[in-house]
């Protein structure tokens, strides 16, 4: 199976866009969506907007990041390796013996986690961050300040890649997945049409701190927002399901449920997704949701949210994978709901 626009997701995956890097990555966005988009936008915390319909007093919010994990530089030692802290939620044990790429100010550089020989006792069972080190070859620390500076970032240095013609694997699909769905609702929508205004986010910093997905919506006032993310699938060997739910790859979108979700718009995505002939997962998100979905929220007087997620295997992993049908179909679940939308709609909970 394959996906509409699969080059335009390849090319996102192949781009590193660590958390507050993510400008490179926001261009080649914007230069896919303004082929269809009624205006683009920017704002100040980097975020990119494509905007259908802007003249339509309601406004329907789709936010997507576009930053992945990374690791920043925070020391050079006298022999020229470098350290790191984690610019999102890196995991020590899947960092270990990884390449990577140093996005320095002198240009990429490769590089290896080091890994001590298992001969000379290995890691130990409780090492973190601060037990690793780059190796890109400096010999001393002043060669390597010629090219790295204290707050360089660094992403593995994996690229995406297709298995059996039905998922894809790589890093950073959290949540690069996500920013690709929402552009490729656009371009359906620009097709389909559409009553209400349409304002696709590609949102920085959610990895770090979701400051992009307050400047969204706070700049553009929506009357709804979703946050189109991945969750945690749990249909591979390892997982206790009893704990973690059952979700699983090619079996549908998720919905979020909980404090924070709109019950007015589960209740339209449910709809849309019987109307369609299309399985539907959940997922319990009690008190936060732990997405941009949070802090769309909570801006101006407020929003009514919703949170679609695609099923993730291996989260924050340098092979997260993610099937393409359960890309299409939550394409195909978004762009039907908006598209039945008249602008008329109540999210009150209290309203019949």
């Amino acid at each position: 199976m394959t996906i509409e626009n699969q080059d335009f997701l390849l090319e996102l995956l192949h781009t590193p866009s660590p958390s507050s890097r993510e400008m490179k990555i926001q261009k080649k966005w914007i230069s896919y969506v303004e082929e269809f988009a009624d205006e683009i936008r920017t704002d100040n915390a980097g975020n990119a907007i494509g905007i259908l319909n802007p003249e339509a007093p309601f406004k329907v919010l789709l936010a997507g990041h576009i930053d992945e994990i990374g690791l920043v530089i925070n020391r050079i030692d006298e022999d020229g390796f470098l350290h790191f802290e984690k610019m999102g939620g890196i995991n020590p044990k899947a960092a270990v013996g990884m390449k990577v790429k140093v996005l320095g100010a002198g240009g990429t550089i490769s590089g290896v986690i080091g890994v001590n020989a298992q001969h000379h006792g290995g890691l130990k069972d409780d090492f973190d961050l601060s037990d690793l080190f780059i190796d890109c070859g400096f010999k001393t620390k002043a060669e390597g300040a010629k090219l790295v500076q204290i707050g360089d970032l660094a992403v593995y240095d994996r690229e995406a890649e297709v298995l059996m013609d039905r998922y894809v694997s790589g890093r950073g699909l959290d949540n690069r997945t996500g920013a690709f769905i929402i552009a490729e609702v656009m371009k359906r929508l620009s097709e389909k049409g559409t009553k209400v205004g349409v304002y696709a986010a590609s949102t920085v910093n959610e990895e770090t701190n979701m400051g992009g997905a307050y400047f969204a919506a706070a700049g553009i006032e929506p009357d709804m927002a979703i946050a189109c993310d991945v969750t945690f699938a749990t249909d591979y060997p390892g997982v206790n399901r009893n704990k973690h739910g059952d979700v699983r790859l090619e079996n549908g979108p998720v919905l979020a449920k909980g404090a924070p979700v709109n019950i007015k718009m589960n209740k339209l995505l449910e709809e849309t997704a019987s109307d369609l002939g299309m399985n539907i997962q959940y997922e319990l998100t009690p008190r936060m949701t732990g997405t941009d979905a949070d802090r769309m929220r909570l801006t101006g007087a407020g929003v009514p949210v919703s949170l679609v997620s695609l099923p993730l295997r291996y989260m924050h992993s340098p092979v997260e994978t993610a099937s393409f049908k359960d890309m299409k179909e939550e394409i195909e679940l978004i762009v039907h709901m908006i598209s039945k939308l008249t602008g008329a709609e109540s999210l009150n909970p209290l309203e019949d």
